[in-house]
């Protein structure tokens, strides 16, 4: 199942993601008299359970009852799946083709920072690039999106705490990240976190051990990678980042970018106004953001 949040003629919502509509949940619920939460954070905090009322729904529902219910996407505006995460916590160097390209040693723990949910946007918004930033780069990653609290859990039982994947961005300012000692800063800005078009649940996606992940600018390949090529996989960061910190439903982790990235080109390639950055992950789907720059 795709779970989208979106907003259709002036109210906002949350259901199942086709390619040519998306179906809002809460509306079908209340057809068949049944209820669910009304925001997909409660939806998501809900567990199983909730899940499982809304296959059930969505295997009762007719045609008529899903038309009834659903926005074309041609009129919907599909939104940050995750509007007000509890935590975004961010991998570095967790590629191995990227820690060669940068030059790095291969951690033998998870390098973790964070950013704060002021940076997230959703699909189609604009990244946003104050006029002082001169060295904008983008990083195409796969997003773990929690379902459960999460302390101290084993390798072993880590997936069971997830609720699924989307597509993120982890928007950079090189100038600043790199005049620090730690990068929050040059992470952080607002719009610095585009996430999107949906969450792929584990159910549906059950195997993350080798998606593509690919990045465009302006329609140029710039990175062609797979999560094959992660230090860590999905389990082993769940069950690292739980020994160090709570995990909470909704919380939203950046599992780190593959090779690549402007500022590793020969010269550097960062993003300048009006360019267009395009991140597709298997099995999940396509973030895209223009990039706007502002006084």
């Amino acid at each position: 199942m795709k779970i989208a949040r979106f907003r259709y003629q002036d109210e906002k919502s949350y259901g199942v993601l086709s390619q040519q509509s998306v179906l809002s949940l809460p509306a079908l619920a209340k057809r068949f008299q049944k209820t669910v939460p009304q925001k997909l954070e409660e939806f998501i905090a809900e567990g199983a359970g909730v899940l499982d009322v809304a296959e059930t729904l969505l295997k009762k529902a007719s045609r008529t009852d899903m038309e009834s219910v659903s926005a074309p996407l041609t009129e919907a505006e599909l939104l940050a799946p995750i509007s007000f995460p509890p935590k975004i916590i961010c991998l570095g160097l967790n590629y191995f083709d990227h820690a060669a390209e940068t030059g790095s040693r291969i951690p033998d723990e998870p390098v973790i920072f964070m950013k704060p949910h002021t940076a997230i946007t959703g699909p189609n918004q604009k990244i946003i690039k104050p006029q002082f930033v001169k060295e904008l780069d983008y990083e195409g990653e796969l997003g773990i999106v929690m379902g459960k609290t999460a302390k101290n859990i084993s390798e072993a039982e880590a997936r069971n705490y997830v609720f699924g994947y989307t597509v993120f961005n982890d928007v950079s300012t090189r100038d600043f990240q790199f005049k620090d000692v730690q990068w929050t800063r040059g992470k952080s800005f607002d719009t610095f976190a585009p996430t999107g078009p949906c969450i792929t649940t584990k159910s549906q996606l059950r195997n993350t051990g080798d998606l593509t992940i690919c990045t465009w600018v302006n329609g140029e390949l710039r990175q062609n990678g797979t999560t094959r090529n992660m230090v860590f996989n999905v389990s082993q960061i769940v069950h690292q980042l739980s020994r160090v910190m709570t995990l909470e439903p909704c919380d939203i982790i950046a599992t780190g970018t593959s090779a690549g990235v402007g500022f590793k080109m020969r010269p550097p390639m960062y993003l300048q106004h009006g360019d267009v950055v395009r991140i597709e992950i298997e099995g999940i789907g396509i973030l895209e953001n223009m990039v706007e720059e502002r006084d």
